[in-house]
């Protein structure tokens, strides 16, 4: 406690951080040896690399022979705390119980750029990997140094290193009483998949009890003396600006704070029923402007889309066009949905003197001090961002509204303020996944070949966009568009809606060509793992079963982050009511780490693309969200949730990759082919069936 303690003092750095955790041995790494395989943009400041001349992430062995371990990303329910102590007590040669991890403190942590994009498991667990075997390397050495003798005598093993004779010595015996800083041997040799012992296995969550008893705390939960409570005043509608605001009778309340920056009003009491009463005795007067509905939203994304950025063109395609005689033309309707978080957005700031530490549930620790380090213009030495494992995020937390608002309160109060956002406020001013329009032109030859593709998304985004089939002529651009409601990252991106609607595409031109999908897939494709997924999924779905009354097979694939997904489903059609019976899912992403985790991320996936595929939509009018509740805004249920099957192939000759977000494309392509298979409806917009199917 007393060093916790000093962490909260000072403002600090790395190094002193070094001088802080006391004996034993660190094994250190660079922030261009970090980031290595991770490619970015440093013409962009979101996306860049501050890196500088301080250790930027290590691996400690305690005296107390706890190896604690630092990385910038974050747990949100991915259980990448569980994956990336299985990789480090694999290399190290230790039991799991024995591993600390430290994620997302960003004065304990290295930079990171945020937990995104599945690049958790590819970027960070071999880096660990590197930096445990590294450790394991020189424990051996100071051990041979120890008895003198050669390393070829000496082995690791159990949290010890062990002479042939048969003597040994625990890691934290051998290290106690020594600061030593080792760098990371990037030739080290890394332990083959085929000797994982604790790696690939299907362990159970670390920490897992506690958040199935309630011990963990969330942001929310959390509390320090002295805290008070912060509610913020929100604009009536997209797009209103502030005119005026009377606060006098907020103010009278006993116990209330109010706060007046420019357009930011916010009300501090000592708990948050006080402080929401007063903020609904602020008069407040704003000047709002014409906004779409969600009734013409596809008309305004056409009607003011930017300049096309081309993402694929080569070949002839006007040409191929026009000599050909079949060219199916559809435009596809994307809806804005919700990211709809088990856990709102929350955040704890508090400030001691110069010095602010925020707790706040984020996918980006690290850009969160950044936004804070803007707003108060103070370094970021002295600002300090703690990420506690957090309720989901699904790519919906990548900013730092709570923390910002929370920290503008505590500094204007001089004490701690907590601010947590309502269900409410978590619909109507947290970004959504963006609104799409998407036109698709394709041909196709007698034999079942695609010889044309052009492809036009408007505004969804660039993500998923090039085709995984072989395809010579191709023109493929996205046009981007001022989005009039907020709009940001959603798992897998734009993704889900580009594989809708290439997918759905697909499909019918095996229908116009009268050939099964799967055919007709396997016909246009050479990458072999996409048709091992593929060929997995029809296996075990049974695609050649007989189809009983009412019932509609449909099945998509499609390779994203990293992952290779195919997806089958059966549904049942009937009186407009349509059921989702069974969903049949094979998944590939390199060498598992655990087969457990793995699954439960692909189920997940399904799941949340289940609900913007059938329901799922955000309903505005005049700047107005209109369905700000779960009473009033879809997502799936346990009814809901059908028989599902999930087929992982391991591929150890593969380097892991992340699966957070890949399951998630395929299944609204899977559905709308199975509702066309039993109906005969093309269904081109998600949600496809928001209120059942029009008979």
């Amino acid at each position: 406690m007393e060093k916790e303690h000093e962490l909260f003092e000072t403002g600090l750095t790395r190094r002193r951080f070094f001088h802080l955790m006391g004996s034993g041995v660190a094994v250190v790494l660079t922030a261009s040896d970090l980031f290595a395989l991770t490619i970015f943009n440093a013409g962009d400041k979101e996306n860049n690399i501050y890196a500088d001349d301080e250790i930027a992430a290590w691996i400690h062995i305690n005296p107390n022979g706890i190896i604690t371990v630092y990385t910038g990303k974050v747990e949100v329910g991915q259980n990448i705390r569980t994956s990336l102590s299985q990789v480090v007590a694999e290399e190290l040669r230790v039991s799991l119980n024995t591993i600390e991890m430290i994620m997302g403190d960003t004065s304990l942590t290295p930079y990171d750029r945020g937990t995104y994009g599945s690049l958790t498991t590819p970027n960070m667990s071999p880096q660990l990997r590197k930096a445990a075997a590294s450790l394991r390397e020189t424990l051996i050495e100071m051990a041979a140094a120890f008895w003198k003798t050669s390393t070829s005598s000496l082995k690791a093993r159990d949290g010890k290193v062990i002479h042939s004779n048969g003597k040994s010595i625990t890691y934290s015996e051998l290290t106690k009483g020594k600061k030593i800083l080792k760098p990371v041997n990037d030739k080290v040799t890394l332990t083959s998949p085929d000797q994982w012992k604790v790696a690939g296995q299907s362990i159970p969550k670390i920490n897992g009890r506690d958040f199935i008893t309630g011990k963990h705390m969330y942001t929310s939960d959390l509390k320090v003396p002295g805290m008070l409570y912060g509610k913020i005043m929100r604009a009536p509608s997209y797009g209103a600006t502030l005119i005026s605001a009377d606060t006098s009778k907020a103010k009278s309340i006993a116990g209330i704070t109010v706060v007046e920056e420019k357009d930011f009003i916010g009300v501090i009491g000592p708990d948050s029923q006080t402080a929401e009463t007063a903020l609904w005795e602020i008069n407040a007067q704003w000047k709002t402007t014409p906004q779409p509905s969600n009734n013409t939203i596809f008309s305004y994304l056409k009607e003011n889309a930017q300049a096309a950025r081309s993402e694929s063109n080569f070949g002839s395609v006007e040409k191929i066009f026009n000599e050909s005689k079949d060219v199916l033309t559809q435009t596809f309707f994307i809806d804005y949905i919700a990211h709809v978080p088990l856990e709102p957005r929350a955040a704890l700031a508090q400030w001691e003197g110069n010095n602010l530490t925020v707790w706040t549930g984020t996918q980006r620790p690290f850009a969160v001090q950044e936004q804070l380090e803007q707003l108060f213009g103070i370094p970021k030495n002295n600002i300090r961002v703690i990420m506690p494992d957090t309720g989901s995020g699904y790519g919906g937390k990548h900013t730092g509204d709570a923390a910002l608002e929370a920290a503008r309160l505590a500094k204007a109060a001089g004490k701690p303020v907590k601010v947590v956002w309502t269900r409410e406020e978590e619909f109507k001013w947290a970004y959504f996944r963006p609104a799409g329009v998407i036109e698709v032109k394709s041909a196709v030859n007698n034999e079942g070949i695609i010889t044309a593709w052009e492809f036009h998304n408007y505004n969804s985004g660039p993500a998923g966009l090039r085709i995984p089939y072989e395809v010579e002529n191709q023109k493929i651009e996205f046009h981007p568009v001022e989005s009039p409601l907020r709009q940001g990252s959603y798992r897998a991106l734009a993704g889900v809606a580009n594989v809708f609607a290439r997918e759905c595409q697909i499909n019918d031109l095996a229908n116009l060509r009268k050939i099964d999908p799967v055919t007709f897939r396997l016909k246009n494709l050479k990458d072999d793992r996409l048709k091992n997924v593929l060929e997995a999924t029809v296996q075990a779905f049974g695609w050649s079963k007989v189809k009983p009354k009412d019932r509609g097979y449909g099945i998509a694939c499609a390779y994203e982050k990293g992952g290779y997904i195919a997806t089958a489903v059966e549904v049942e059609v009937s009186a407009g009511e349509v059921k989702i019976v069974s969903i049949v899912a094979a998944f590939e992403c390199g060498k598992i780490i655990n087969p457990r985790h793995l699954k439960s991320q692909v189920v997940g996936c399904l799941l949340q693309g289940l609900g913007g595929a059938m329901f799922e939509a955000i309903e505005f009018k005049d700047g107005k969200i209109i369905n700000p509740s779960m009473a009033n805004y879809r997502v799936p249920r346990f009814k809901d949730v059908p028989a599902i099957d999930i087929v992982l192939l391991d591929r150890p000759d593969i380097a892991s990759t992340g699966a957070g977000e890949a399951p998630i494309v395929t299944i609204a392509p899977a559905i709308r082919q199975a509702i066309f298979d039993a109906t005969n409806k093309k269904l081109n917009q998600l949600p496809l069936v928001p209120n059942g199917l029009k008979v």
